[in-house]
C-alpha cells in the first residue's frame, strides 16, 4: 500500500474554498427562494405537487420523519463520537460533534432570523414564515456526513452511499409530508456542507506533522459516482423547472396534474442531486483529513 505525507497546505486551500462556494451557494438559494417571485411560485408549486400519491407514502414519510427527535440526535451524536475514540481519534469525535452541532444551531439561528416576504403566492401558508433551512434534513445530512468523517477506511465508501441516500430521502420526505419547501431542504444540505469543511480545517489544524495518507482511501470512484449522479439530478431538476417556468402566470392552486408533478418530482431530484454533490465532496477530501496512518 502506498502512502505519502498529507499535503496539508493544499487540503486547507480546498477547505476554505469549499466552505466559501457553498456559503455563496446558500445565499444564492436564499435569495432566489425566498426574495424572488418566481422562486417562490416554484417552491409553492413543488409543496402543492406533493398531494399527488401522499396516500401511497404517507406512512413512510412519517415513519423517517419521526424518528428524528432532539433524543436520538444526541444518542447518534454519542454514538459517532464514541467510534472516533475508539479508534484513538480524539480531535477527530471533537470535530464530527462540533460538525453535528454547529450545522443544527446554524439552521435553528437561520430558521428563526431569516424573512420570507409575502408576494401573495402561497396564501395558505403566508402565517408560517421562514422555514429555510429544514431543521429535519440538517439533522439527517449532519449525522450522514459526520458518519462518514469517523468510519474506517475499509467502509467509509459504504457509509457514504448510504448516508447521502438516508440525507436525501428525509430531504425529500419533508417536501412529501408538506412540511418543508424544496429550497428549505437543500439550504440545509449547504449549512451542513459549510460546517463539514470548517470540521476539516479543525481536523487539519491537530494533524500530526508526519501523517500519512494511503492511495486506496481516497475511493475517488464512489465520490465520482456520487457527485456525477447529483449533477445529473441537479440538471434533470433544472429541465422539469425550466418548463415548468413557463406557466408562473397560473397560482399553484390552478395547475394540473401534470405540471403539479413535473414541479414535485423535477424538486426531489433537485435535492437528492444536492445532497449527492455535498458528499461527494466531502469523501473527496475526509482520507486527507483522517489518515489511516497518524504518525
Amino acid at each position: 500500500m502506498r502512502v505519502r505525507v498529507t499535503p496539508r497546505g493544499g487540503t486547507a486551500v480546498w477547505l476554505v474554498v469549499l466552505a466559501l462556494v457553498q456559503a455563496a451557494a446558500f445565499i444564492a438559494v436564499w435569495r432566489f427562494a425566498l426574495h424572488t417571485g418566481i422562486g417562490q411560485w416554484i417552491d409553492t408549486v413543488a409543496l402543492t405537487g406533493n398531494r399527488i400519491g401522499r396516500d401511497h407514502i404517507e406512512e413512510p414519510v412519517d415513519r423517517i420523519l419521526n424518528a428524528m427527535s432532539v433524543v436520538s440526535l444526541l444518542a447518534v451524536t454519542i454514538t459517532i463520537g464514541f467510534i472516533a475514540l475508539i479508534r484513538g481519534r480524539v480531535a477527530l469525535a471533537v470535530a464530527a460533534t462540533l460538525l453535528i452541532a454547529g450545522a443544527n444551531v446554524t439552521t435553528q439561528l437561520l430558521k428563526y432570523g431569516l424573512t420570507r416576504p409575502d408576494y401573495g403566492i402561497d396564501p395558505e401558508r403566508v402565517y408560517v414564515g421562514n422555514s429555510l433551512p429544514s431543521g429535519h434534513t440538517t439533522v439527517a445530512a449532519s449525522v450522514a456526513v459526520a458518519l462518514v468523517l469517523v468510519l474506517p477506511p475499509k467502509v467509509r465508501a459504504f457509509g457514504a452511499v448510504v448516508g447521502a441516500g438516508y440525507a436525501a430521502t428525509a430531504g425529500v420526505a419533508t417536501l412529501s409530508a408538506g412540511w418543508h419547501r424544496p429550497s428549505d431542504a437543500v439550504a440545509a444540505f449547504l449549512v451542513v456542507g459549510v460546517w463539514a469543511a470548517l470540521a476539516g480545517l479543525l481536523l487539519l489544524v491537530t494533524q500530526r506533522e508526519r501523517a500519512k495518507v494511503a492511495r486506496a482511501d481516497a475511493h475517488r470512484l464512489t465520490a465520482l459516482l456520487l457527485g456525477a449522479g447529483g449533477l445529473l439530478a441537479i440538471v434533470a431538476c433544472g429541465l422539469a423547472l425550466s418548463w415548468l417556468v413557463g406557466m408562473r402566470g397560473t397560482s399553484a392552486a390552478e395547475l394540473a396534474r401534470q405540471p403539479l408533478l413535473v414541479g414535485y418530482a423535477g424538486s426531489a431530484a433537485g435535492i437528492a442531486g444536492s445532497m449527492g454533490v455535498v458528499m461527494a465532496l466531502v469523501l473527496i477530501a475526509v482520507h486527507r483529513l483522517v489518515p489511516r496512518h497518524q504518525g
